[in-house]
C-alpha cells in the first residue's frame, strides 16, 4: 500500500470515528435530557401532591378558610424545599370554595421544579365533610318495615330492626340481638325478617336472605349520634333571624308554607283543621293534622332567603315545588321543652323540579314529622327530613275516618331520620305501598346548615389532570 492509499484509509477511518463519537455523544446527551425530564416530571408530581397534602392540613385547622390564610383570591404559590432546606420547586394552589349548601372544596395543585420550570404536573382533589344525610332511613328506635315497603338506599337503626319488604342497599343495626316489641318470644337478630321463612333465633347462623336484603345486612355496627343534631336547630334559628326568614309564634295553630318554582313562598296562618267527626286515631297527640278548606289566612309572599334558611317558631304545614333552590325549614321553640316542641306536617306533595342535586329541601322538626289524615292518595315528598325528638310517620286512623284512612302510595326522595318509632302502614290503614328512595346528592351537598357527621374533610375524588 502506497503512502497515499494509507493516508486515505486513515482519513476515512478517522471520519468514521468522528461520526460514531458524535453520534455517541448525541445519544448520551439525549438520554441525559430524557432522564432529566423524567426526573423533573416525577418530582413535579410529588411537589403537586405536597400541595394537596398541605391544604388538607390547612383545612383541618381552618375548615372555612378557602384563601390559604390570605385576603386574596389566589392562586397561592408556595416554595418546596428538599431535606437540606434548599428550594427546589414550587406548588401553586387554586381553591374553589363550596357552593351554598355544599361542603365540597375543590383544590388544584400544580407542581414544578427550579431545574425544569417549564415542566409541571397538576393534581385536582375534592374534599368534603359528609352530612347526616347518608341513609335512606336512620332510626334511633325500633322500626318494622312491612312487606310492601321498598327501600332504595342504606338503612340503619341504633336499636333493632325488622324488615319484611325489599331493601336494595345495606341494612345495619347497632345491636346484635334485641327483643322485638311487636310480639313475645326470645331475642332476635339486630336485623331480622319475618318474611317467609322467618329468621331463626340467635345463636343460629344468620341466613342469607337475598330476596329481602339485596345488599346484605350487618350488625352490630357503631351507633349514629342523634344527640349531636339537637343543637343545630338553635343555630338555624339564629342564622334565619340574621339573614334568612324567621317567623315567631303565629298565635293560632301554626303556619302553612307553599313553595313556588319562582323562588318565593306563600305564607298562611292556620286557623282551623278538619275535625275528627267520629273518626279516631291512635297515638299521643293524634289528630287529623289537615288544614280545613278555608281554614287559613294569607299573610304574604316572600322571596327565598339567600342563605336558604327559614325558621318557624310554631307548627308548620308545607307543600309545593321548587326549581333550582336549596332550602332548610326548621320548626322549633326554645328553650326546648317536650310539651312545646313543634312539628312539621304534610298532606300534599313536596316536589323538586330537578333531580341532579341542584334542588334540595331540608325539613327539621323539633318534634314530629307527620303526614296528616286528609293527605293525597299518591303522596310524594322530596326532602331530607329529621324528627329530632319525635317520629316520622302517620297516625293509625280508624275506618270511621274513611275514605282518608286508607291511602295507596307514598314515595319519598331524600332521607328520613327519626328519633322515635316510625310508621306509615298499619294494615288496613295508612299507605299500602311505601317507596323510600335515597338521594345520594345529599351526602356532600346537603340542605343549608344540615347536620354533618364530622368536622373533618375527607377525600372524595383524586385525579391528575395535566
Amino acid at each position: 500500500m502506497s503512502k497515499g492509499e494509507m493516508l486515505v484509509t486513515v482519513l476515512v477511518l478517522a471520519s468514521l470515528g468522528i461520526v460514531m463519537l458524535t453520534g455517541l455523544v448525541s445519544w448520551a446527551g439525549t438520554n441525559a435530557r430524557v432522564l432529566r425530564t423524567a426526573t423533573s416530571r416525577e418530582l413535579s408530581f410529588h411537589i403537586a401532591e405536597a400541595g394537596i397534602d398541605y391544604y388538607r392540613w390547612h383545612l383541618a385547622h381552618a375548615p372555612t378558610d378557602y384563601r390559604d390564610g390570605t385576603a386574596t383570591s389566589g392562586p397561592y404559590i408556595h416554595e418546596f424545599r428538599n431535606k437540606e432546606g434548599d428550594v427546589i420547586g414550587h406548588f401553586s394552589l387554586t381553591i374553589t370554595p363550596p357552593t351554598v349548601g355544599s361542603t365540597i372544596v375543590r383544590v388544584r395543585s400544580t407542581g414544578s421544579t427550579l431545574a425544569e420550570p417549564t415542566i409541571s404536573r397538576t393534581v385536582e382533589v375534592l374534599f368534603a365533610i359528609p352530612s347526616f344525610a347518608k341513609y335512606a332511613w336512620v332510626l334511633n328506635s325500633f322500626v318494622n318495615f312491612g312487606s310492601t315497603a321498598n327501600v332504595y338506599g342504606p338503612i340503619h337503626s341504633n336499636t333493632g330492626l325488622r324488615f319484611d319488604g325489599v331493601a336494595y342497599n345495606l341494612v345495619t343495626s347497632a345491636t346484635s340481638t334485641f327483643d322485638d316489641p311487636d310480639h313475645t318470644g326470645a331475642k332476635e337478630f339486630g336485623v331480622h325478617t319475618h318474611s317467609t321463612p322467618v329468621d331463626p333465633l340467635p345463636p343460629s347462623a344468620v341466613p342469607n336472605r337475598s330476596d329481602v336484603f339485596k345488599a346484605g345486612r350487618q350488625f352490630p355496627v357503631p351507633a349514629v349520634d342523634f344527640t349531636g343534631i339537637v343543637s343545630d336547630l338553635s343555630l338555624i334559628k339564629s342564622a334565619a333571624q340574621s339573614a334568612g326568614r324567621y317567623f315567631a309564634a303565629s298565635g293560632v295553630l301554626g303556619y302553612h308554607i307553599v313553595l313556588k318554582t319562582n323562588d318565593t313562598f306563600d305564607l298562611y296562618k292556620v286557623n282551623t283543621m278538619y275535625s275528627k267527626n267520629g273518626c279516631s286515631c291512635t297515638g299521643t297527640g293524634c289528630g287529623t293534622l289537615s288544614i280545613k278548606s278555608g281554614g287559613e289566612t294569607f299573610v304574604a309572599n316572600y322571596a327565598f332567603p339567600t342563605n336558604g334558611l327559614i325558621f318557624v317558631e310554631d307548627h308548620v304545614w308545607i307543600n309545593g315545588t321548587i326549581d333550582g333552590a336549596r332550602l332548610t325549614i326548621g320548626a322549633a321553640r326554645f328553650p326546648d321543652n317536650p310539651s312545646t316542641r313543634k312539628n312539621i306536617n304534610v298532606t300534599n306533595d313536596i316536589r323538586y323540579t330537578r333531580y341532579d342535586g341542584s334542588d334540595v329541601i331540608g325539613l327539621i322538626a323539633q318534634g314530629d314529622f307527620n303526614v296528616g289524615l286528609v293527605s293525597e292518595d299518591d303522596l310524594r315528598i322530596d326532602a331530607a327530613i329529621i324528627a329530632q325528638n319525635g317520629r316520622i310517620g302517620r297516625y293509625s286512623y280508624s275506618t270511621g275516618c274513611s275514605p282518608n284512612h286508607a291511602r295507596t302510595l307514598l314515595t319519598t326522595y331524600g332521607m328520613l331520620g327519626t328519633n322515635q318509632r316510625s310508621g306509615f302502614w298499619y294494615d288496613p290503614d295508612g299507605y299500602a305501598t311505601r317507596n323510600y328512595i335515597y338521594d345520594a346528592n345529599l351526602l356532600y351537598a346537603p340542605p343549608p346548615s344540615f347536620p354533618l357527621t364530622a368536622d373533618q374533610y375527607v377525600t372524595i375524588s383524586w385525579e391528575e389532570i395535566e
